[in-house]
């Protein structure tokens, strides 16, 4: 998974980095934003945009956050509240429009 938006996001959700990232591959969820790890190239676009810092690589998310590499992968690869399979990779958010869900770690911050 090359990049993570990590805990600053929570009930921020500015969206530069979706508008920044070249493939749509920036999710919405509830309350948080979530990077589909099939569909992002690791260009890096999406981090320097964001004004909470909530987006890193993988490998350089702080020890605080490390729990939303997984979190972040759990959001496309597991059944979600209220829907009906996992999200997966559609091919772009904007043809998913926002999902509405969050990962229940996330739902129940």
């Amino acid at each position: 998974m090359p990049y993570v938006i990590a805990s600053p996001c929570i009930d921020v959700m500015d969206k530069s980095c979706m508008e920044e990232c070249p493939v749509d591959c920036i999710y919405e969820g509830d309350r948080k934003l979530y990077i589909n790890p099939k569909e992002c190239i690791d260009c890096g676009a999406c981090e320097p945009v964001c004004p909470v810092q909530a987006i890193s690589q993988d490998r350089r998310v702080s020890d605080t956050d490390a729990a939303f590499v997984e979190d972040n992968r759990i959001f496309f690869t597991d059944l979600l509240p209220g829907r009906d399979e996992p999200l997966g990779a559609p091919g772009g958010a904007q043809k998913t429009g926002p999902i509405g869900i969050d990962t229940p770690m996330v739902a129940n911050r």
